[in-house]
């Protein structure tokens, strides 16, 4: 009894063991024993180190790994076993074949999807009524690309600065900024002369402003003249419009008729008064009478008549002092007169 049992559990060691081994080498060959995959072929021009088992991600995540290479003149062909059967990748969709990191490790292959996110009522990629033209089904193709690499960057700068080296760019890049320097002082002194236009132009709107102010009497002024002159013309109309009025050209003549009448009698009447004032007794009365109607307005108002004594005593005064001071400017005048 014993012996069975113990034959029994190395029989079933064994056959752990050979199931273990089967399933380390299926694992290692790629193949699958669940029926729930789903392959998708990627076409790469280089696929930069990829080989069978690369892992397959999605949005960061593993979904799956390459089964098989196939290498042709043309194209690196790559079918990429995704494990998730509800897995839905929105078209169009492209496969990014990359280094872990810029500088090296394993290769792997990134999906990536450009369309938007598609509903969950939709069939799934290994069903029949998968729409191939919405998602990728079990079995479609993706165009494939290479990531950026150290290698590839490095070949990228090379070629960069070949083309730099054959078309002379440090050189132009050196005149060029030579050219920008002299711009930005050239600049510099137009800003400068901008300023001081700037300060002249404040000047002279300050001047413009006291100007203005000084105009505006002087339009008061106009305006004014320009009323005075409007009531002119208007009186000027009216006597133009009276001037046609026959009755007062009449009444105009007989006004000028009895003028000169009152100046022929005032001519008679003057010379009567020549002959008064030709005879002395005649003045002497009215010198008489000047006097006395002097004494009188003294005696009635004598502080009016003293204030128009000392007004006309003042006035004399300047007078004299005027006189005086334009005499002693004659008398310094003189002696260079008569030098020239």
């Amino acid at each position: 009894m014993r012996r069975s049992v113990r034959e029994a559990l190395v029989g079933f060691s064994l056959l752990a063991a050979v199931a273990s081994g089967l399933g380390l080498w299926f694992w290692l060959r790629g193949v699958s024993l669940r029926g729930n995959t789903w392959t998708i072929r990627a076409s790469f021009a280089d696929a930069a180190g990829l080989a069978e088992r690369s892992p397959v991600t999605f949005r960061g995540v593993l979904v799956g790994n390459v089964s098989r290479v196939t290498v042709t003149d043309a194209a690196v062909i790559a079918d990429l076993e995704i494990t998730d059967p509800r897995l839905r990748l929105a078209r169009p969709l492209v496969a990014r074949v990359g280094n872990a990191s810029l500088l090296g490790g394993d290769a792997q292959v990134a999906l990536l999807a450009g369309g938007p996110p598609l509903p969950a009522s939709l069939p799934g990629p290994r069903e029949r009524a998968c729409n191939n033209t919405r998602m990728v089904c079990n079995g479609g193709k993706v165009n494939g690309i290479a990531a950026a690499s150290l290698d590839t960057v490095t070949e990228t700068v090379q070629g960069l600065l070949d083309q730099a080296e054959k078309e002379q760019l440090v050189q132009q890049m050196v005149a060029a900024t030579a050219a920008f320097s002299k711009t930005a002082k050239e600049t510099e002194l137009l800003t400068k002369s901008g300023q001081v236009f700037l300060r002249d132009a404040q000047a002279l709107v300050t001047q413009l402003n006291r100007s203005a102010g000084k105009v505006d009497p002087i339009l008061s002024n106009l305006n004014l003249a320009s009323a005075d002159a409007a009531r002119a013309t208007k009186h000027v109309g009216n006597l133009a419009a009276a001037l046609d009025n026959p009755k007062t050209v009449a009444d105009l003549q007989a006004t000028l008729t009895n003028a000169k009448q009152l100046t022929d009698r005032w001519s008679a009447v003057g010379g009567d008064v020549n002959k008064l004032t030709g005879d002395p007794k005649f003045l002497d009365g009215i010198r008489s009478v000047s006097i006395g109607l002097g004494k009188f307005f003294e005696e009635l108002y004598p502080a009016q008549v003293e204030s128009a004594r000392d007004r006309q005593s003042r006035q004399e005064a300047r007078q004299q002092e005027v006189k005086a001071a334009r005499q002693a400017a004659q008398d310094r005048l003189a002696p260079s007169v008569r030098n020239r």
